[in-house]
């Protein structure tokens, strides 16, 4: 049977399938969100969802030592390597329920289609659902795909600690979903991640399907600002050395030359001060600072030019700043290939696409690091994302994994 005998996708199904990964027993909110951080009770619950959704569907799964989980729907060949479809259930507190859980549906219905139709691939066809790809609990981002790709050892992992003082690996194990290492993937012929765009550029060209060129880099950096402390009631204003003030013109500034420069974006996400006092000065200050652009050559320039920024301040205001780097992504190119047969599918099925370049880290990152990798975006409703507002249009989604689903189709038969 060819992929031409695919039938189209089940819009009720996948609505379904995406309602109850995002309800509120698996931590969906009031306001139509889901707070589902990564290994927290509500992702166990959602895992526990998710396994019973692929033993309907009669795949054979397993559960790796980061806790990531696998459900095979084995090919012709059980020796070849498997064709990975799916994408991550933790989100951010409180996030959207289209992101990363949409992929982990489109995967299911994938699957679904492949049944449907009685296509027998030669290669296994594997749903994923990577362990903690958000960082909102466990930082870095995507610890467990980049344990895969070799970036993160297991004790690096493991030994992550959220707020609280928990680490990952007490906490895997407290929900149960600590395997063995040996189910991770050994061999990966080819890695498949459906995903809203998470910007607008798909919603303004009135395009359903987007093929992600690569993904563009990003830097976190810790800005530290220390200034002198003292009482609120003390000398003028004129003679302070007021680490907050500084710091507030500094995120001020980054935001600034952002906007006049139009090519890198900066974000403040975490700031502290010390000692953290109402009738005190702080006298130090410290706050995130994630910088992002097209290129790493742009991504060079725009930190020197915030950090000049910051430098004039922290002269003006009488302060001392340190920017200090604290994580990095280099900029991914997606398999050339893959991205070529997404835009052909696109076109034969009828679907409007168009490449674009992706400037939020995913899972398929470091996925492309050992084995071919593509993405496909959805639009994103006026690009909200990582907020309960998270939308995106089903008519396109239906659009998109109709063209996954094909795509798969196609290159397990290899």
């Amino acid at each position: 049977m060819t992929t031409r005998k695919l039938p189209a996708p089940d819009l009720a199904r996948m609505q379904r399938r995406l309602a109850a990964l995002s309800a509120p027993e698996v931590g969906g909110t009031a306001n139509g969100g889901v707070d589902r951080p990564a290994l927290s009770d509500a992702d166990k619950a959602a895992r526990d969802l998710l396994r019973a959704l692929m033993e309907e569907l009669g795949l054979a799964i397993r559960v790796d030592d980061l806790g990531s989980m696998y459900g095979r729907r084995e090919g012709l060949d059980s020796g070849a390597a498997p064709v990975l479809v799916g994408s991550h259930l933790d989100t951010v507190s409180p996030g959207g329920r289209f992101d990363g859980i949409l992929g982990v549906v489109a995967a299911l219905e994938v699957v679904s289609l492949l049944e449907e139709a009685g296509v027998r691939t030669r290669r296994p066809v594997d749903v994923v659902n990577w362990t903690a790809e958000e960082g909102a609990r466990f930082a870095p981002a995507m610890l467990a795909s980049g344990a895969v790709a070799g970036v993160h050892n297991t004790e690096l992992v493991y030994s992550r600690r959220d707020a609280a003082g928990l680490t990952f690996g007490a906490e895997l194990e407290r929900i149960g979903y600590r395997g063995g290492p040996e189910h991770r993937p050994q061999q990966i012929h080819a890695s498949l991640e459906v995903h809203i765009e998470q910007g607008t550029v798909l919603e303004d060209s009135g395009d359903a399907v987007g093929i992600v060129e690569g993904i563009a880099p990003v830097r976190w950096h810790q800005v530290t600002v220390r200034g002198r402390g003292e009482h609120a009631g003390g000398p003028g204003l004129r003679h302070r050395r007021d680490a907050a003030v500084a710091a507030a013109r500094m995120i001020l500034e980054a935001r600034d030359l952002a906007l006049a420069a139009d090519d890198f974006k900066t974000t403040v996400g975490i700031i502290t001060a010390q000692p953290g006092s109402t009738n005190v000065v702080p006298h130090t200050v410290r706050f995130s600072l994630d910088v992002r652009a097209a290129t790493d050559e742009r991504l060079d320039e725009a930190v020197r030019l915030v950090t000049a920024g910051f430098a004039g301040i922290a002269a003006e205001e009488g302060v001392e700043v340190v920017v200090e780097e604290t994580w990095r992504l280099p900029p991914t190119e997606f398999d050339p290939g893959l991205r070529d047969l997404i835009q052909a599918t696109a076109a034969r099925l009828g679907h409007r696409s168009r490449r674009l370049l992706g400037g939020i880290g995913h899972d398929s990152m470091y996925l492309a690091r050992v084995t071919r990798a593509a993405m496909i975006f959805t639009p994103t409703v006026g690009g909200l994302s990582h907020c309960e507002q998270e939308d995106s249009p089903w008519e396109d989604i239906t659009k998109a994994v109709q063209v996954l689903a094909h795509v798969t189709a196609e290159i397990t038969q290899t």
